[in-house]
């Protein structure tokens, strides 16, 4: 018979993110039975406890970006060890664009029980709200910071046919959604999810270009974003204009123009010779219309 001590296990706890009524009946029992608390925020976590009349837990212990790796291991020891831990963000689901999923990950490896206290969730809470189509989607986290390279990431999703959600910092917002209307077409549906179930909640729908103005004023809050996928386009009906200015965007961003118009002719479904012939008719265009222009 070993003397080894039975494995523990992690449970991750969903929190509320917005209205403390909405955290999940098990969190009170899960933070009073937890050997060590997790939190991303240890002082928002004493406010949770508070909120929910709680006692703090005897042992929490910060966990976030910073110090992720170092903190996994040390947690992933308590857990062999046998206690039970308990993992909570700032709000919603641990390892869902928060810190988690190297504990998850590390736990499973080492043959950890893992759990769940399910809870508010941004991500659903928004696609629900939304009024986009709800029966296909993908959640792509934070859009990159950087200009360039969040011009490629979107002319990768351009053709998406999927519901999009992202989240995004409200000082980013203006640019993202103007970056947005430029690789989707500002005709394409969305919805801007401002501070969902708190006091100012906010559901702004309507067409990209349309919520690019809008936010280009004072926008605050915690955002996330949601846009309709990609419409299917009818076998001859594939704007060459279109396809001319999605090669563009590509290189614009980076791109080599030859991989730019073999992924373009692929997700719109087309020969590639067809966006070839495309960019060839833009650039004549192009080139009239500056030819075209009185002297200076």
């Amino acid at each position: 018979m070993s003397d080894d001590p039975e494995p523990g296990v992690l449970v991750l706890a969903g929190t509320p993110i917005g209205n403390p009524a909405d955290a999940p009946p098990r969190l009170a029992a899960e933070l009073a039975a937890a050997d060590v608390v997790a939190a991303e925020d240890t002082r928002r976590l004493r406010r949770l406890c508070a909120a929910l009349d709680v006692p703090p837990p005897a042992r929490a212990l910060s966990y976030f970006e910073a110090n992720e790796v170092a903190r996994t291991r040390e947690l992933l020891e308590e857990l062999e060890r046998g206690a039970r831990v308990l993992l909570v963000t700032d709000a919603g689901m641990p390892s869902v664009s928060d810190p988690g999923y190297r504990l998850v990950a590390a736990a499973v490896e080492a043959g950890v029980r893992v759990t769940a206290v399910p809870g508010p969730s941004a991500v659903l809470t928004a696609l629900a709200v939304s009024g986009l189509p709800a029966d296909r989607f993908c959640f792509e986290g934070f859009l990159p910071r950087k200009a360039g390279e969040r011009a490629r990431r979107l002319a990768e999703l351009a053709a998406e046919p999927r519901t999009l959600l992202f989240f995004e910092a409200p000082h980013r917002l203006a640019a993202a959604l103007a970056d947005l209307a430029t690789a989707f077409g500002a005709d394409r549906p969305a919805a801007v999810c401002r501070e969902l179930t708190k006091t100012y909640e906010e559901v702004r729908r309507g067409p990209l270009g349309e919520l690019a103005e809008w936010a280009a004023g004072d926008v605050r809050g915690e955002i996330t974003l949601v846009v309709a996928g990609a419409p299917p386009a009818a076998p001859g009906d594939v704007d060459d204009a279109a396809l001319a200015e999605r090669v563009a965007a590509r290189v614009e961003a980076g791109e080599d123009r030859k991989a730019a118009l073999a992924a373009v002719a692929k997700e719109a479904g087309v020969p590639k010779k067809q966006v070839y012939a495309a960019v060839l008719a833009a650039r004549a265009v192009d080139d009239d219309a500056e030819g075209s222009e009185p002297p200076h």
